[in-house]
């Protein structure tokens, strides 16, 4: 089947189909670039995806679990896959929209050319048939004329009254419009038959061979089209195998996670290493002496005394301020992450883990060293023996720098070597704050050791006291008066009014006006009204029962020279009630026979505390 044959008579209806064909491979060129923006766009907000939902640095301590870790494969799997859609979108532009661009030019040139030519194969038909035309009207007006030239012959001819002359004349217009007749005939005839050339030539060969160049390009238009719509699913069965690895891998995330092993991982994080309290002892009030009575009704007294404020602030750490500063600062002790250099605000385990990671970084970071200074070396030894490849002395201050950062490595990893030893001398029982509760058995005050066993403290002075036992600030001036006016007339109590904290030498330790050294407010003599007189602008005018928060070894002795200190002997265990707020010192307190309780300041670095968990 042909164009030229068939649709002879058609130029006009197949110069429209060419152009809307034309038009309709512009419109899949139009979808293949809108479905390549939807493919980048996809793309990209796959990765602003992935990107959105890495682990930040504060979550680094959760990657641990194998959940985390799946999540951050399947993101691995998520970037790939998005780089699969990149890889499609770019396809897509280089194989499709480029050819179909390519294509429409192609065909767009091609179809001008051929309308062209059958626009001037036209146009020489229409004149070839305006010729005959022409022709044809002269020869049907030659003819009449001649006709016409006849019949005025004949008339002239029989008329008698006519000269000879006008006969003679009439006969030469005959015999010139019959010859002017005869050659528009032959003109005519010429004509027709030029025409008639033309058509048959025009019909059968001129413009079907135009039609038949527009039937391939049209033809060739939807060969491209099917061409693109194959390549297209081409380029998409081309990335679908990395596609299907990317969700293989994300099943083999999902798959790779362990509840099991998460959940040990959690017991590793948290456990404190200590053991669970044991059973509290009956306390025997008729088998107690007197003595401890009045400490054990004391103590009564004291705990119900207690605030809403009093009992909530065991769990809250409070801000030193200000007044405290006096004893300087001790930066030092404390890393980056706000934690003490060596992690004795952890609990036990906890800090091993932290000591032991500590340790293992420092001698990864001794090995680099050792093997960055032994290039070092063999550098200056060749750069001795052959000068012309360098100078020894350039080599000479790498070599000391290097020097000076090994040697100070392995002095922080002795440090921390000993830091876990100690850790490891420590036993884990006697730090849950159960095991610190002092109790009352058979009338005397015991405490509970790291061993499990219990000894009688009644005449020690270091002994561990109650939970509730400890000074603090409470809600009522009310509270204070009433236990010091009725359960403070032995002086074997404790005094809770407020001391004025100033740098005068009177209200020192060392002045002697006071009976223990403490910086604690309630530590100096004088009424709780006077006290409130003089209130300090860092302080709560009233007092509130601290508990202990763990306890701490004295490491070395120290004697109190600054007012708020507290002096201790090395060995000494003291509870710990506030602890090392970046300023160097540690808030602690010990039971004093004398004069109920001691609470004051020790520097940190004296002293090794455990807190609880």
């Amino acid at each position: 089947m042909s164009w030229g044959t068939e649709l002879w008579d058609q130029y006009d209806n197949l110069a429209i189909h060419t152009s809307k064909g034309i038009e309709f491979l512009d419109k899949y060129a139009n979808f293949i670039r809108d479905r390549l923006a939807i493919e980048t766009e996809y793309a990209a907000k796959l990765r602003r995806l992935a990107k959105n939902y890495q682990p930040k640095k504060k979550e680094e301590d959760d990657n641990e679990f194998t959940s985390h870790q799946a999540f951050r494969n399947v993101l691995k799997e998520i970037n790939d896959l998005a780089g699969q859609r990149e890889v499609v979108a770019e396809s897509l532009q280089l194989q499709i929209i480029q050819g179909i661009t390519l294509l429409s030019k192609t065909l767009r040139e091609e179809r001008k050319k051929c309308l062209s030519n059958g626009t001037y194969l036209q146009q020489n038909l229409s004149s070839q048939l305006s010729a005959l035309e022409r022709a044809k009207r002269n020869y049907e007006k030659a003819y009449r004329d001649s006709e016409k030239a006849v019949d005025n012959y004949k008339k002239a001819d029989m008329d008698l009254n006519l000269s000879r002359a006008e006969v003679e004349r009439y006969k030469n217009i005959m015999t010139a419009k019959i010859q002017q007749s005869d050659d528009a005939k032959n003109e005519y005839a010429n004509q027709l038959q030029k025409t008639n050339n033309l058509q048959q030539q025009h019909y059968n060969e001129l413009l079907p061979e135009v039609f038949n160049r527009l039937q391939e390009l049209d033809e060739k238009r939807t060969r491209g089209i099917r061409e693109f719509i194959i390549g297209a699913a081409d380029v998409e069965s081309s990335v679908a195998p990395i596609i299907a690895r990317c969700l293989e891998g994300m099943v083999k995330a999902g798959e790779s996670i362990n509840e099991k092993e998460d959940s040990y991982k959690v017991i590793e994080r948290y456990q404190s290493g200590f053991t669970p309290p044991t059973d509290i002892p009956f306390e025997d009030l008729s088998k107690q002496d007197p003595e401890s009575s009045q400490e054990s009704h004391y103590n009564n007294v004291q705990s119900s005394h207690l605030t809403v404020k009093g009992t909530i602030s065991a769990n809250r750490i409070k801000k030193r301020v200000g007044i405290f500063n006096i004893f300087g600062s001790n930066k030092n002790s404390l890393t980056a992450d706000g934690q003490k250099e060596d992690f004795s605000d952890l609990p036990p385990n906890q800090r091993r883990k932290k000591l032991q990671a500590k340790i293992a970084e420092l001698q990864q970071k001794i090995a680099q060293e050792t093997a960055a200074r032994d290039g070092l070396m063999k550098m200056k030894v060749v750069y001795e023996a052959n000068s012309s490849l360098g100078n020894p002395m350039t080599v000479e201050g790498q070599l000391n720098e290097s020097e000076h950062k090994l040697e100070k490595l392995k002095i922080d990893l002795k440090k921390y070597q000993g830091y876990l030893e100690r850790a490891n001398q420590i036993p884990m029982a006697s730090n849950s704050p159960q095991a610190n509760r002092n109790n009352l058995h058979n009338g005397h005050r015991v405490s509970r050791h790291s061993n499990g066993s219990t000894e009688d403290n009644n005449e020690d002075g270091d002994d561990q006291p109650d939970d509730g036992g400890s000074l603090s600030r409470s809600d009522s001036e009310d509270n204070v008066a009433q236990i010091q006016n009725g359960h403070n007339n032995n002086n074997n109590g404790v005094s809770l009014s407020k001391t004025h904290l100033n740098n005068s030498s009177s209200a020192s330790p060392e002045s002697g006006l006071g009976t223990s050294h403490t910086s604690l407010p309630g530590s100096g003599q004088g009424s709780a009204h006077d006290n409130a007189m003089g209130e300090d602008a860092y302080y709560e005018t009233e007092m509130e029962l601290l508990q202990p928060l763990g306890t701490c070894r004295a490491l070395y002795p120290f004697e109190a020279t600054s007012e708020g200190s507290i002096p201790m002997n090395e060995g000494e265990v003291l509870q710990v009630i506030e602890i090392d707020q970046g300023d160097g010192w540690t808030r602690v307190r010990r039971l004093n026979n004398t004069n109920g309780w001691d609470e004051g300041f020790v520097p940190t670095s004296y002293i090794e505390c455990t807190l609880y968990a």
